[in-house]
């Protein structure tokens, strides 16, 4: 029976190349091409499953081919064919990201158990990300929605999940959500079925927090267990390490991260034996870590280190149209944990969910949520039942005052951009360049104003 499965076959022998789809085409949807150049421009057009290259080819060097496949088409399997002996071309291949080599005169078992070998790792590769699709679709709700500011940071994270051991480093209010960030970037990783261990450091005495990360030894000191401990370090080995609240680190604490970033080397407290790990380091923190390191309370070369990719999360009143959808997510899960059928929120509800100004952000909208599946009653939950505001009278306005202490609108009208754009670049004048100092002129967090600064673009 023909499977779906796509093979394509460049080579240009053309009586090996009428074997090799003649054997195939059986069990498999075959095309084949006498030279690369057709090759890569069908690969261009309709990526196949698995490609069966040989190395020396009469336009384009294999080597050559396999690279440019690597770079249009990351998930197609490519095995080499390779003359006798050729060892040197064929450890060449693997290093580019080969599945496979077979060397001629073909052997039409050896070459058939390779095919069956790579689409059953075709066949785990998908199951892998299907479990990932559904686990980041489940649990990770800050990533609901379409504006850009979210969907930048998913192509970012993308991109950096690759990366087995990157560093990276998430910054943003409290409650956007910077912990899932990190389960995201895990869960989408190589390291998908390696342990994702938390370290709250704000939460560890600092005294402790050295041998929370790397363990300790018997009797390393007073209250020790007897028989020491694994470090946290040691237990997300082949996995993901999240620091959250890193800024919260002491100067010695530091010390030792550093060098385990730098060497993937550490000592337990009380060891004299050196111990190797690789995970990879996702940290998080809502405190300017760059003003911190200006007043020597941040070492500079840790966060050079641990901001190898630097990740700027959006506050939830940053991305507004996203907000229903990610307050439906939660309806469905609280509908579930606590037996109730809601079937959405009323048309007031959903404008007063928009208007609010969420200080605590996603965080704060699953706990409204929460509270209105809670108390609510009939098919939809009101404004009343989430206790939130409509209007202005729940949001930036009532912070700020009463209306009367700002100008009336003119009858023309005005540029709003253009007036955010002056008071906040005279705010960074008046602050010296600072940032924190800025953002704290006009009543906003370091990260909203960096956020609203780069969509501004002009100073």
């Amino acid at each position: 029976m023909i499977t779906s499965q796509e093979i394509y076959i460049i080579e240009d022998d053309d009586d090996l190349r009428d074997i090799l789809e003649t054997g195939l085409l059986t069990r498999y949807r075959v095309r084949s091409f006498a030279n690369a150049t057709t090759g890569l421009k069908a690969i261009r057009q309709h990526p196949p499953d698995l490609l069966l290259l040989d190395v020396m080819l009469p336009d384009i060097n294999g080597i050559e081919v396999l690279r440019e496949v690597r770079n249009i088409q990351p998930q197609t399997v490519v095995v080499m064919m390779t003359a006798s002996g050729d060892l040197q071309t064929a450890v060449a291949a693997m290093k580019l990201g080969a599945y496979d080599y077979i060397s001629k005169p073909i052997n039409m078992d050896a070459l058939d158990m390779s095919i069956q070998n790579a689409f059953e790792k075709i066949r785990l590769r998908k199951e892998v990300q299907a479990l990932q699709e559904t686990y980041l679709r489940e649990n990770v709700p800050c990533f609901i929605g379409e504006s850009n500011a979210i969907q930048g940071v998913m192509q970012v994270v993308d991109k950096v999940a690759r990366a087995q051991y990157t560093p990276v480093l998430i910054v943003g209010e409290t409650g956007t959500g910077k912990e899932l960030i990190a389960n995201a970037i895990h869960y989408k990783s190589p390291h998908f079925n390696g342990p994702f261990i938390t370290l709250n450091c704000s939460a560890i005495p600092r005294e402790l927090i050295e041998s929370e990360l790397f363990g300790y030894e018997k009797g390393a000191f007073t209250g020790a267990h007897t028989s020491g401990k694994q470090g946290l370090v040691e237990q997300a080995a082949s996995g993901t390490l999240f620091l959250d609240e890193v800024g919260d680190l002491s100067i010695e604490a530091q010390a030792k991260l550093l060098r385990f970033l730098e060497e993937g080397e550490y000592y337990r407290v009380g060891g004299t034996k050196k111990l190797h790990i690789r995970t990879r380091v996702v940290s998080a923190t809502n405190k300017d870590l760059e003003t911190m390191t200006e007043e020597g309370l941040f070492r500079r070369d840790l966060y050079y280190r641990l901001a190898v990719i630097k990740l700027e999360i959006p506050s939830l009143n940053e991305r507004r149209e996203d907000i229903v959808p990610i307050a439906k997510h939660f309806l469905a899960e609280f509908n579930q944990k606590h037996d109730k059928s809601f079937r959405g929120f009323t048309r007031e509800a959903e404008k007063g969910l928009r208007e609010h100004v969420w200080k605590g952000n996603v965080r704060e909208l699953r706990n409204v949520v929460e509270r209105g599946v809670l108390i609510g009653e009939g098919s939809e939950l009101s404004i009343e039942d989430l206790g939130i505001k409509s209007g202005a009278s729940g949001g930036l306005l009532q912070e700020e005052g009463d209306a009367g202490q700002f100008p009336p609108l003119p009858e023309n009208g005005i540029d709003l951009q253009a007036l955010e754009r002056h008071y906040m670049k005279e705010a960074y004048e008046r602050a010296g360049g600072n940032e924190t100092k800025a953002a704290r002129l006009l009543g906003m967090t370091y990260y909203r104003y960096r956020y609203r600064r780069k969509k501004i673009k002009d100073f």
